[in-house]
């Protein structure tokens, strides 16, 4: 219930949602022109909206970039909130027409290509449980996904590194879990090996994440101490490419171990092993937020 104070400011606050629509426009189509044409509205009249919730909100939304017109990181961070708005009232509409009650929850999370989705599932498994939340995610490259995060169109961004923060931003890496890694291969490809694990990789075809992915740089550190020549057939940006590709007995795949045994039934795959000489760890990445999410804090609850 809210307080007597609480809902004076709320009635007493001077923004209306034509405000928050005429700017979303312009945030979304780049510029007053096509934002006027989509509206079916006068640019002059765009500017008035716009220049009402600045008034109101005692910032400024947009600045100039000779004739480009870019969005302010104050605005940016409306951005978000116009959205989850807008979102709210469909929301509300659907509740007046069905009857049904009480406000979903909608975390937005980024996913790093490399990070295996079946462990990427399980972290955000704890989300899932309820059907009143909604998670939209969407893969992208670390970099993308953290401007993204700053700019409070993602919640939460699943990477197998950490971020750095910035004069302009400020990132907290949250440590979801750390495992080994194991080989995995489809039975008729681990009939072919020879000897023990791990020598049984020297030679063999292997279906290895690219150059740029850190387990990468760890596995060649980890072939190089035990003399392994793998015979690479395949690289492979996304993890679930690779696992199609070893389903077929193309060569042996990586993976973390937490995830191993469900892959390997998944895709009808055998463990060839094991190691903990190459740890893999997946850290969740939050952005500085005055107001917390909290289906983050579910997900981060285990810390």
């Amino acid at each position: 219930m809210y307080s007597f104070q609480k809902m004076k400011e709320l009635y007493s606050n001077d923004l209306n949602f034509h405000h928050l629509r005429y700017f979303y426009a312009v945030a979304m189509e780049g510029g007053l022109r096509m934002a006027a044409e989509k509206l079916h509205v006068s640019q002059s009249s765009i500017c008035t909206q716009i220049k009402q919730l600045e008034d109101v909100l005692g910032e400024k939304l947009f600045f100039t970039s000779g004739r480009v017109l870019r969005l302010t990181e104050f605005g940016q961070s409306i951005v978000q909130y116009a959205e989850d708005i807008f979102t709210l009232g469909v929301e509300i509409t659907k509740s007046a027409s069905t009857g049904l009650s009480g406000r979903r929850l909608h975390l937005h999370v980024g996913v790093i290509d490399a990070v295996p989705k079946m462990l990427c599932y399980q972290l955000l498994r704890p989300a899932f449980q309820s059907e009143e939340n909604r998670i939209s995610c969407q893969e992208g490259k670390l970099g993308d996904l953290l401007t993204m995060l700053q700019q409070h169109r993602l919640d939460l961004v699943i990477a197998d590194e950490t971020a750095s923060s910035g004069e302009m931003s400020r990132f907290f890496n949250h440590e979801l879990c750390t495992s080994g890694v194991s080989f995995l291969g489809a039975k008729v490809f681990a009939k072919k090996l020879i000897g023990r694990f791990p020598r049984s990789l020297n030679q063999a075809r292997a279906l290895l994440p690219t150059q740029n992915c850190i387990m990468r740089r760890e596995l060649e550190k980890w072939f190089f101490r035990h003399k392994i020549a793998s015979k690479i057939i395949g690289e492979f940006e996304d993890p679930a490419f690779a696992k199609i590709a070893a389903a077929e007995g193309l060569g042996y795949i990586v993976t973390p171990s937490a995830v191993a045994a469900d892959t390997a039934k998944r895709y009808r795959l055998e463990i060839l092993g094991t190691t903990d000489e190459i740890k893999t760890t997946i850290y969740a990445i939050t952005a500085e937020r005055k107001i917390k999410h909290p289906l983050i804090d579910l997900l981060l609850r285990k810390e």
